[in-house]
């Protein structure tokens, strides 16, 4: 190759870089988009809760009465921080550093953001959440990948369903692992090997809730887990259900059983085994 060859290569090279950096933030760019519209209505409803409240405390003199109105008050407003905290934690964090990170937390502020979605289209979030230590990660990458598998895993369920998330810790591998399971309609075995290609997509536009459609959504998912030292796997079965399974890393620095035990919120029903592809 001669010298200029190998200048362009190198040049063709950084421009590729240069746009899948921008692919990457047009992507994030469209979640938030999708995220702000969602959390819009969630965000209606705790003001009508706190409206609700407030105009009762105002009729009612009695103590007990107003003591239960305060507490209602405080909770929602509790409630109407953490969303407006996490949506606005995904805006400005453009770091691409990682640190130790509480999954079940993440995972938590993640569902809230999701809660009346879900709710709208009658699916049931089952959690089942072992004793795990910190994950080394970016928090605000992997909060992008939960929602992309998240709104996924919804929309495979048109008719409702249930949405398991679980997380255990591989100790022979020193790895977490976070799996995401729907009962959905599953994924024919002959797109299985395509799903994390770049604008392949297996939908024909947005739905009804204005989301999905453009095909880029697993694939900056298996590049974030990539650039994590992790891997994400799949698991599908039509007419049964997928399963993604992501694991990462853990924080070296933090001790094994430094993460608090999270009970369970459901106890998950035990679905038809998945066959692997």
């Amino acid at each position: 190759m001669t010298h200029n060859a190998a200048e362009e290569m190198i040049s063709l090279k950084q421009q590729v870089e240069i746009l899948k950096q921008q692919l990457a933030q047009a992507q994030r760019l469209t979640a938030l988009g999708e995220l702000v519209g969602t959390t819009t209505h969630e965000f209606n409803n705790v003001l009508m809760t706190i409206l609700n409240y407030a105009k009762m405390g105002s009729r009612h003199k009695d103590a007990p009465t107003r003591d239960k109105c305060f507490e209602k008050i405080l909770a929602s407003a509790n409630r109407a921080a953490t969303i407006t905290n996490t949506v606005l934690g995904m805006a400005r964090n453009r770091s691409s550093g990682q640190e130790p990170t509480d999954l079940a937390k993440l995972l938590d502020n993640t569902l809230l953001l999701l809660e009346r979605e879900m709710n709208k289209y009658r699916v049931v979030v089952e959690k089942q959440y072992q004793q795990i230590p910190l994950a080394m990660v970016n928090g605000n990458q992997i909060q992008q990948v939960l929602l992309n598998l998240l709104i996924n895993a919804r929309q495979a369920m048109a008719n409702g369903g249930r949405l398991w998330i679980k997380l255990l810790y591989d100790a022979q591998n020193d790895m977490i692992d976070l799996v995401v399971r729907d009962s959905g309609c599953g994924i024919p075995a002959d797109k299985l090997p395509k799903i994390f290609e770049s604008f392949y997509t297996t939908k024909k536009g947005p739905d009804a809730s204005g989301k999905g459609g453009t095909g880029l959504g697993l694939s900056m998912c298996r590049d974030i887990l990539e650039t994590h030292h992790g891997r994400i796997r799949v698991d599908s079965s039509v007419g049964k259900g997928t399963a993604f399974t992501l694991k990462l890393p853990v924080a070296k620095t933090a001790p094994k059983t430094a993460a608090p035990i999270v009970a369970p919120v459901a106890t998950p029903v035990s679905p038809t085994p998945m066959t692997t592809t």
